[in-house]
């Protein structure tokens, strides 16, 4: 029976210095459709992403937040109206006036959101 040698080998790994992943070396056109599509998409995420998260929003100088147990409330009175339906970019919800239903629809696009 034969006795193998064990050969140690020792293995050198390269690292892109720059940090670079997977560029392909061509610059990246950012007036193109399809950027323009990415950006738009990036932002939706992040709007709805905040307004889930119950980041306060400013609607004619009143503030007000979303509760995860699906209603808005303002700082002062606390619930103001329930939620329904939250899309990529509308929020609809109702409250009661006086009796009457009120359906209240919210434009997550124009939201201003305070820190």
């Amino acid at each position: 029976m034969k006795t193998l040698n064990k050969v140690k080998v020792e293995v050198k790994v390269e690292k892109k210095v720059d940090g670079r992943k997977n560029n392909t070396g061509r610059p990246v056109n950012k007036k193109s459709a399809r950027q323009a599509r990415l950006a738009k998409q990036a932002f939706y995420a992040d709007v709805n992403a905040k307004f889930k998260s119950g980041v306060k929003f400013e609607i004619s100088n009143n503030v007000y937040s979303y509760d995860s147990k699906g209603y808005i409330a303002n700082e002062i009175n606390g619930h103001v109206c329930n939620v329904d339906y939250i899309g990529r970019t509308k929020v609809k919800g109702y409250t009661f006036v006086l009796g009457k239903k009120v359906n209240v629809e919210l434009n997550l696009k124009t939201l201003k959101f305070v820190k």
